[in-house]
């Protein structure tokens, strides 16, 4: 991997972390469409230790007032008696389920979930989620009830789905953002406050997945000294382009709609259909010449 490549993988990264238009589809087509070798699950994992220190940047008064809330929770032995320290609970327990299903599927995550196949079909799907997640805000409105918000409206049964439909963001093409964002809308919050919800539960899991994947492929990642200033690099820029998309989008998601997103998300599901069945066209003469 080229200077060039970690430099642009780190702002692809950086740039669809938090839209949701899904980073591991991105990490996984612009290396395809510029003619690289895919970089891997291993460091699309290091690099989002860039975008998590953007989020911790970005949300820096939010993470401090559910820390300081969830200790004094403790230690006042009503870890439920604020909305602070119930919110803390919530993304931890919502955390849970990604943990254990990563662990025990990590081998398919790092293998054929990247194939591009696999990344067309969690396009597709969460992309209807997100359109499902529209209609039903778009009825709402036309009832006059608007979505819940700010962090205290946060419940548990919106945590406990946000925390299960964050589990469908381990396969490419998913959307971390846009799979939760559109659960947390579906179980009734407003767009900015499933926005907030979900970058603070992206925290746990994706501090968790950097590390891991950073002291298990260490060798590999850090093993010669241009490998660990590529891996350096892509961080660094994934985190500054990552604080900036973040905030633009909690700014966004206040008067508009998740709408230009799915229609992103279509185009770049046709562009997939395109490149496989190009891919396919291309086998069928070798296939006849070993015939």
């Amino acid at each position: 991997m080229s200077l060039l490549e970690a430099v642009t993988l780190g702002i692809v990264q950086g740039l669809t972390e938090f839209l949701p238009i899904s980073s591991t589809a991105h990490l996984r087509i612009v290396p395809a469409l510029c003619g690289w070798d895919d970089p891997g699950a291993a460091y699309s994992a290091v690099i989002q230790c860039g975008t998590l220190a953007a989020v911790c940047a970005a949300m820096r008064h939010d993470i401090a007032r559910l820390a300081t809330g969830f200790l004094a929770g403790l230690r006042s032995g009503r870890p439920l008696a604020t909305p602070e320290s119930r919110t803390s609970l919530l993304i931890i327990l919502g955390t849970v389920p990604i943990v254990a299903v990563g662990f025990a599927a990590r081998q398919l995550i790092r293998g054929e979930a990247r194939r591009l196949e696999v990344v067309t079909g969690a396009l597709l799907f969460t992309t209807c989620l997100m359109a499902a997640a529209e209609w039903l805000a778009w009825r709402r409105g036309r009832r006059g009830a608007a979505g819940r918000h700010g962090l205290d409206a946060v419940t548990f049964g919106d945590g406990l789905a946000m925390g299960l439909a964050q589990v469908l963001a381990l396969v490419p093409g998913t959307s971390r953002s846009g799979v939760t964002i559109s659960s947390g809308m579906a179980t009734g919050l407003d767009r900015a406050t499933a926005a907030r919800f979900s970058f603070l539960l992206s925290l746990p899991a994706v501090a968790a997945a950097g590390l891991l994947e950073a002291w298990q492929q260490r060798a590999a990642i850090f093993g010669s000294g241009d490998a660990a200033l590529e891996a350096v690099v892509g961080t660094l820029t994934a985190a500054v382009v990552g604080y900036a998309a973040i905030r633009w989008l909690l700014r966004l998601l206040t008067s508009h709609t998740l709408w230009p997103f799915i229609a992103y998300r279509l185009g770049l599901a046709g562009v997939l259909v395109w490149m496989l069945g190009a891919s396919a066209a291309r086998s069928i003469p070798s296939l006849f010449a070993f015939l």
